[in-house]
């Protein structure tokens, strides 16, 4: 079996977004104190803002023989259950509506796509992790346990029970939108 490697970095808007902030508080502190003070505080708030942004995008993910491993949190082999490879409505579905409060998430916002992984360790109270990821299927196949693709009209899977006190009331329900 083969081994998967991924970075997660963040897309070159964020780091565009990173020097204009830079740059305003430079503006600022220009406009406040002058000339040196400026160029201090932009290349202070870009080192500390984009310290933090290869923070944020440096998680690396792995997939291989010895199961999945997103930053330093790992999932052994034998508890890897079925992969299933989720497009951006579907993974959208699963982090929203379908979601599952006990899930484990690794998601970033400039990913669309993601991969669901059942959990099978009984000890372990997530039932599934849900990973960003630029190649979902890739992930799936790597991991050797394909669920195919999940689109959010298919199955029931995650989808929200209401709990027996709001199923008991004799009152109908409105929706507030």
């Amino acid at each position: 079996m083969q081994t998967r490697r991924e970075r997660l970095l963040a897309p070159p808007a964020w780091w565009i977004a990173v020097a204009a902030f830079a740059i305003a508080w430079g503006w600022v502190a220009f406009v406040v104190a002058g000339p040196p003070t400026a160029v201090a505080v932009a290349v202070a708030v870009a080192v500390v803002a984009g310290a933090l942004l290869w923070s944020y995008g440096s998680t690396v993910l792995e997939a291989g023989p010895d199961g999945l491993r997103v930053g330093r949190a790992h999932l052994t082999h034998e508890h890897v259950g079925a992969v299933t490879a989720l497009d951006a409505a579907g993974a959208r579905t699963l982090l929203g509506p379908g979601a599952d409060a006990r899930a484990w998430l690794h998601v970033r916002p400039y990913i669309a796509t993601a991969v669901q992984v059942e959990v099978r360790d009984p000890a372990d109270p997530a039932p599934y992790w849900v990973v960003s990821t630029r190649d979902p299927s890739a992930i799936a196949q790597t991991l050797g346990r394909p669920a195919g693709p999940i689109r959010p009209e298919a199955g029931t899977q995650g989808t929200h029970q209401p709990s027996t006190d709001q199923a008991s009331t004799d009152q109908p329900r409105t929706d507030p939108r």
